[in-house]
């Protein structure tokens, strides 16, 4: 495989150089998520490209496309989560300059031996979300990448966080079973064969751009100066949550191993998941103040606040948080945006407005 080259030209007309950002930002590969940003990558790229800077903070990475955007952009980006596995997902394919898996490391982890017998997943696991068959895979899997070190083991880590995604309905690990087999192929891949696909993915999204990092902690413990920084914090519903460990903790454990082995695990739920992380942007009650914290926490860098019309705070509020810290009104983009909530032909529908707030 030929590896990607830089994509950014800065002799290039500024909308050259958005379009050519683009081009390469589709190549990441696509992670089913709450809250992804694939669909407004257009707008957040024009964006970026009028603020300009050399140096960008992504301090709520998600499914880490933003930051592959913003590297393809020329910005050398510092991917942050609280989750282990958007970090990971953010090293494979922002920090990674030029590593790729090979076609022996690949049937290597995916041959099925097992090196340590370790079985912590078909224990647990067992009957829930995946065949016996599966199960054993990413058992095996894990300890072959457990002997790998760097961008070679976030990659494969990324392919197996992947492929669980991709074949488990809706990409979400609430419910157990099949309810939501809507007969894509995907859904019934064996996992082994969804990793080899899914590292095809990863190793073409590789190229080599500015140097970038990625880290895992809260936001609050960011510490650095950044010319760009792009928020796109939980959006608090004013009914529900918006809990990711609760939708995505197989993904989560799945990215380290439940820690070895030794994570804590709820057993008296039906689905065996991990605890619930608290964060002030996960209530409506508290994430007013944790807007505000943050905002002043980055007052000095051009700010791009990506936020919903059907969360709380509203458009209001939120303009008036910037104003306060900024001292001057930003600039509003709105867009429309389809939530999904299925996978289906038939499947609920909510359209939204989604706000971009930009403050120089």
């Amino acid at each position: 495989m030929t590896l990607t080259q830089p994509v950014l030209d800065l002799q290039l007309p500024r909308v050259a150089r958005v379009d050519a950002a683009l081009t390469q930002a589709r190549s990441y590969p696509h992670l089913r998520y709450m809250g992804s940003k694939y669909r407004l990558l257009p707008a957040l790229a024009d964006t970026f490209a009028q603020l300009g800077g050399e140096t960008a903070l992504d301090p709520f990475t998600g499914s880490g496309v933003v930051s592959y955007l913003l590297k393809a952009q020329g910005f050398h980006v510092t991917s942050r989560d609280y989750l282990n596995f958007p970090v990971t997902l953010a090293r494979a394919s922002c920090v990674n300059q030029t590593t790729m898996l090979t076609e022996e490391d690949v049937a290597r982890i995916s041959s099925g031996e097992n090196r340590d017998g370790r079985d912590f997943i078909s224990r647990t696991y067992g009957g829930l979300y995946f065949t016996s068959g599966d199960l054993a895979f990413l058992d095996s899997a894990w300890s072959q990448i457990a002997t790998m070190e760097g961008a070679q083991q976030d990659l494969a880590i990324a392919s197996l966080v992947l492929a669980a995604a991709r074949k488990q309905p809706r990409g979400v690990f609430t419910v157990t079973g099949l309810r939501y087999d809507d007969g894509r192929e995907s859904l019934h891949l064996p996992l082994a064969e969804q990793f080899r696909r899914c590292v095809e993915a990863w190793n073409s999204s590789v190229f080599d751009g500015p140097a970038c990092q990625a880290e895992r902690g809260d936001v609050k413990s960011a510490e650095g100066n950044w010319d760009l920084v792009y928020l796109d914090p939980p959006y608090a519903p004013p009914r529900d949550d918006n809990d990711y460990i609760k939708r995505y903790w197989f993904l989560e454990g799945l990215s380290d191993y439940w820690q070895d082995g030794t994570a804590e695990i709820m057993e008296t739920t039906r689905t065996k998941k991990l605890a619930k992380r608290a964060t002030a942007f996960g209530s409506k009650r508290t994430i007013g103040d944790a807007l505000a914290a943050t905002l002043d926490q980055f007052s000095d860098s051009s700010i791009v606040l990506s936020y919903g019309s059907n969360a709380v705070p509203d458009l209001d509020t939120l303009t008036g948080l910037i104003t306060d810290v900024k001292g001057s009104r930003p600039e509003v983009i709105t867009l429309r945006h389809r939530y999904h909530f299925g996978t289906h032909a038939s499947a609920t529908r909510r359209e939204a407005e989604e706000y971009i707030l930009v403050a120089p």
